[in-house]
């Protein structure tokens, strides 16, 4: 600013100088140009300017502009420069503007015959400096300007230039550029492992070591010995990567030169070469290049040793020790819930966790089951076969024994105790009791769950009894019995849902909300056997295994061709169950036989107790088999033909083959229609032989089939007219006894008088 203003006063100067001249001489053009102070034009980048001297370099082309008066083309012929002595900065001679004797003009400064010129008063002059001789740091010139014959040379620092010797370069031009890429390269690596080092802290090391994947183990292991030392890790990076960055300007200084496109290229290089890239990669990826470059960082705190070491350790004395994260349970669970996308945790895991956490935090009085709604057996109750049934009805295998009251606890019931007692013993339930002796397990209303949990695990009990010390009222204090709690009540706690099982009544004691799948109640009752009622003494146990077995595992007796209530009854026929007494004199004899190969029958059998052996196939192939082992499934024929018509089966059975075969118990049968339509004899191709004395359940074809009809009539009553129903019966019977008066027909040898005229079948063989 202050060398325009000067050049603006020179501009002035030289009008004045120049109107004085041309009144006092008259109109005309002058003798010559008058140069009174001059400046480089588009001074190069590599020019300094400290003083009011011209600085220019040695062995290069510059632009001078210079001010004066009746400035033209030809005013380069009228300028020079003179060489002053040595030391001769011209600051002796003041600023004046006096003029002596130019004693010789330089050649070292050539001013070329080019001249720029705008008005008369400015021009630019264009000049070759020359090199500097060997030895030679600096050169001083003074302007000279042809006065007439005369030079004259200008006095001032403003109409002087100082030529400097060119600066060479500390490395040659290919090196510098290595060492910016190489700069660039170790400033990315400083700044990524900045954050991706130090966002490792050591305690997810520790964790990646103990469940991370093969890779990422190895990588942990290499990484975690230097991220201990976090504070001298941290200044070892941070010093070198300032380190780094201060020699990449200074080398990019040298190879752009300076000014503003130094700072535009040292800038753009370091921020996103030396910042973003190596930083977005770092943050994904900061343990796998962590560890490969572990080597480097080894060096680089080895190097900055000095400086880095000492600062780390007075960090470790103010700031203390790292440690690393530690989560408390509330950050942990919901850590868990915002990663929950990413995590790859269900909702049910993530309640289990969740409930695992929360153990601590709620106590056995939060999940127990109030003791009014707890099922108890008095200590007087006798084990007959309706007590026995009323326990089996709800499902629990422990059962809390009171006497007197309910908050009278004595004594623990476990079902499997009952294993061995048979209902018709009435046995009391205080002698089973105290045969079994089951220690009671106590424990206090504020109990922790984790506590509780332990408990169990020891395996003392998985159900105690909930108690508190209740001191209200007058007199003293006494342990009152709030509830029961058991391990399945903690368990549920732990994963937040509830364990149902084919015996629950409710989902939850404490809302008393029905299981969805639960139907009526189960009347076991019906089991007991009357007086009378069957030939063969079973067991109500092996009544009921019996008929769920054939309602579940048989097709042909499952509740969409025949119901419980029919089924239960044809079981219940004195010809139904029946047992063989085995002869150990007489192996073979024809009594041991229920099926003899190629002998006719149409009845099917089930072993409830005992074994026997089945020959079969051409081979005689023998084994043995045992209890709830069935033959003759195909002699009782297919129940869904009993949906037809009649008119429907006798075409049916007309067109049946007389050697169609199918598979059945592994075995291949032939069935001929030998009986009436309606029947077909079963001829099977294998032999059952009794091995021990058998308990066994033979229904035969009409047996069967009657259930079937019974069945059907007593799901869906209809009219004495219907030809689904035209059964023998009394005429003074009214039509809506239908239903129950069906049920006879399994305790009777009737007979089905079809429509289509079929002949009587037998109910026996």
């Amino acid at each position: 600013m202050a060398r325009l203003v000067r050049g603006c006063c020179y501009i002035l100067m030289a009008l004045l100088h120049s109107g004085a001249r041309r009144a006092a001489a008259g109109p005309g053009p002058g003798p010559g140009s008058g140069i009174y102070g001059m400046r480089l034009e588009g001074r190069p980048p590599a020019e300094a300017q400290d003083s009011d001297v011209l600085q220019v370099t040695e062995d290069r082309t510059v632009r001078l502009r210079v001010f004066g008066t009746n400035i033209d083309r030809e005013t380069w012929s009228q300028v020079a420069f003179a060489e002053l002595e040595a030391g001769g900065n011209g600051t002796e001679a003041g600023d004046g503007a006096g003029e002596q004797p130019c004693p010789h003009r330089s050649k070292d400064i050539e001013v070329l015959r080019r001249v720029e010129v705008s008005r008369s008063t400015s021009g630019v002059l264009t000049l070759q400096v020359k090199p500097l001789r060997k030895n030679e740091r600096s050169k001083l010139f003074a302007l000279c300007t042809r006065s007439g014959q005369a030079w004259l040379l200008h006095r001032g620092n403003d109409t002087r230039i100082l030529v400097l010797e060119e600066g060479k370069p500390l490395l040659p031009l290919w090196l510098q550029i290595i060492l910016t890429v190489l700069l660039l390269v170790l400033s990315g690596m400083f700044s990524g492992l900045n954050l991706g080092l130090m966002a490792l802290d050591p305690t997810e090391l520790r964790i990646v070591q103990n469940c991370g994947s093969d890779s990422e183990r190895r990588y942990a292991k290499c990484i975690e010995p230097i991220r201990r030392q976090g504070n001298y890790l941290l200044c070892s990076l941070l010093l070198g990567n300032v380190l780094v960055n201060t020699t990449l300007t200074v080398l990019l200084d040298q190879l752009v030169g300076s000014g503003w496109v130094t700072v535009v290229a040292s800038t753009v290089g370091i921020v996103i070469l030396g910042e973003i890239v190596p930083q977005a990669l770092c943050s994904r990826h900061g343990l796998a290049v962590g560890a490969k470059t572990i080597v480097l960082t080894k060096f680089f705190m080895v190097l900055t040793f000095p400086l880095s070491y000492p600062i780390s350790k007075l960090l470790d004395i103010i700031l203390g020790q790292e440690i690393g994260k530690v989560y408390s349970r509330e950050k942990i669970l919901e850590m868990l819930k915002v990663t929950g996308p990413y995590n790859g945790l269900d909702k049910d895991e993530l309640n289990m966790v969740q409930g695992a956490l929360e153990l601590r935090s709620k106590t056995v009085e939060d999940v127990m089951t109030p003791i009014y709604d707890c099922f108890m057996v008095r200590n007087d109750a006798i084990l007959d076969f309706s007590t026995m049934s009323e326990i089996m009805e709800t499902g629990y295998t422990r059962i809390p024994v009171y006497e007197l009251e309910k908050s009278n606890i004595v004594d623990i019931l476990y079902v499997k105790d009952l294993a061995f007692v048979d209902p018709d013993d009435c046995v009391p339930l205080k002698t089973i009791t105290k045969f079994y002796s089951h220690p009671l397990h106590f424990v206090f209303f504020d109990t922790r769950l984790d506590t509780m949990l332990e408990e169990f695990k020891q395996g003392k009990s998985h159900l105690a009894i909930v108690q508190k010390v209740n001191s209200e009222g007058e007199g003293d204090p006494f342990y009152e019995v709030l509830g029961l709690v058991t391990l399945e009540d903690v368990i549920e706690e732990i994963i937040k849902s509830e364990i149902l099982d084919e015996s629950d009544l409710y989902t939850d004691n404490r809302s008393k909300k029905k299981v969805a799948h639960f139907g009526k109640k189960r009347d076991f009752s019906a089991f007991k056997p009357t007086v009378h009622e069957v030939k063969v003494k079973v067991s109500p146990q092996l009544l009921l295994a019996a008929h769920r077995f054939l309602s579940t595992e048989v097709s042909l007796f499952a509740t969409a061709y025949m119901s419980e209530k029919i089924l239960l009854r044809l079981l219940k026929h004195p010809d139904v169950i029946n047992e063989i007494k085995f002869d150990e004199d007489d192996k073979q004899a024809p009594e041991h036989y229920l099926y003899v190969r190629g002998k006719a029958v149409d009845y099917f059998v089930l072993i409830l107790q005992g074994k026997v052996e089945a020959e079969a196939g051409k081979e005689d192939m023998k084994f043995e088999t045992g209890p709830f082992s069935y033959y003759g499934t195909m002699a009782l024929g297919n129940p869904s033909l009993e949906s037809r018509s009649p008119s429907y089966n006798s075409e049916l059975s007309r067109s049946i083959s007389l050697h169609y075969t199918e598979r059945s118990e592994s075995t291949l049968s032939v069935m001929v229609p030998s009986k009436p339509i309606g029947s077909l004899h079963y001829i099977p191709d294998f032999s059952v032989r009794a091995l021990t004395d058998l308990q066994f359940v033979k229904i035969t074809w009409q047996q069967y089939h009657n259930g079937l009809m019974a069945s059907k009539m007593d799901s869906t009553p209809q009219s004495p007219e219907s030809p689904h129903t035209n059964i023998d019966m009394p005429t003074s019977e009214k039509p809506e006894s239908i239903a129950d008066e069906t049920t006879n027909l399994l305790n009777e040898q009737n007979s089905l008088n079809r429509r289509s005229n079929h002949t009587l079948v037998e109910n026996s063989i």
